[in-house]
């Protein structure tokens, strides 16, 4: 496994050398690096030119609401609802929203656009630490960074019209990157990502679908690809109830 993410780092500065061209050359598409100081979050494709194909399921979410900053909703039955895109900050909120419920917390429930990948990497590892189980609901969305969120969970469930999608990571600063900038943060980013989808227990196929994916597109993963990822966990085995032998 650790060559087909050797491979993946590989793949990740060629297609940001060529991604980087073709958005030069273009000049139609303005980048976003969720990792950039001062990045604003935005919802990937919807706000970026380009004809990306419609998702597989109706998102029932307001678009304002994703494109709003992440917020933290305790509902009942021990879930903390999470919906808006990923700012930076919102991994230092998430933790001290946990922190402050303590141990009623046992699922979060994701829709969300994306956006800060430092942070998404944050949400995840203590959601791990944490013990939690991740869901994205029907009609909801996890795309671009919020997919590592949801890896961080012990259980993860996608319900069925749930739409979960990916693409390559980009940059909104306001400063333009030389393509050797570029490359490297690209590889930094990508190595951090691997090894933490690695440490989670997810298959290299998930990012390397990332990586072929422009950065105004989104690849929509089916149920299918989901389980065979492993980005979506088997259900818990029910517990055996004990059979009463008779008497005599």
């Amino acid at each position: 496994m650790r060559h087909a993410f050797q491979i993946l780092l590989a793949a990740a500065l060629v297609f940001v050398v060529i991604d980087f061209r073709e958005i030069e050359a273009a000049k139609a598409l303005v980048p976003f690096d969720p990792q950039a100081p001062g990045a604003a979050p935005i919802l990937p494709p919807a706000l970026t030119e380009g004809e990306p194909e419609a998702p597989p399921s109706e998102i029932t979410t307001e678009a304002a609401q994703l494109k709003n900053a992440i917020r933290f909703e305790l509902l009942p039955g021990g879930i903390l609802k999470a919906q808006g895109a990923i700012d930076a900050g919102a991994a230092a909120r998430f933790a001290a929203e946990v922190e402050a419920r303590g141990e009623y917390v046992k699922t979060v429930v994701l829709d969300s656009p994306g956006g800060s990948v430092g942070d998404a990497l944050a949400m995840s590892r203590l959601i791990r630490e944490r013990q939690l189980d991740t869901r994205v609901e029907k009609g909801a969305l996890c795309a671009s960074s919020c997919p590592i969120v949801f890896a961080g969970g012990v259980q993860r469930v996608a319900e069925k019209g749930a739409v979960i999608g990916v693409h390559q990571i980009f940059n909104g600063s306001t400063q333009r990157l030389t393509p050797e900038e570029a490359m490297s943060q690209a590889q930094r980013t990508t190595a951090e990502v691997t090894r933490h989808l690695e440490a989670m227990g997810v298959k290299p196929g998930l990012w390397r679908r990332a990586l072929e994916t422009p950065p105004d597109r989104l690849f929509y993963l089916s149920v299918r690809e989901m389980e065979a990822e492993a980005l979506t966990t088997p259900p818990p085995p029910r517990p055996v109830a004990a059979s009463r032998g008779k008497g005599a």
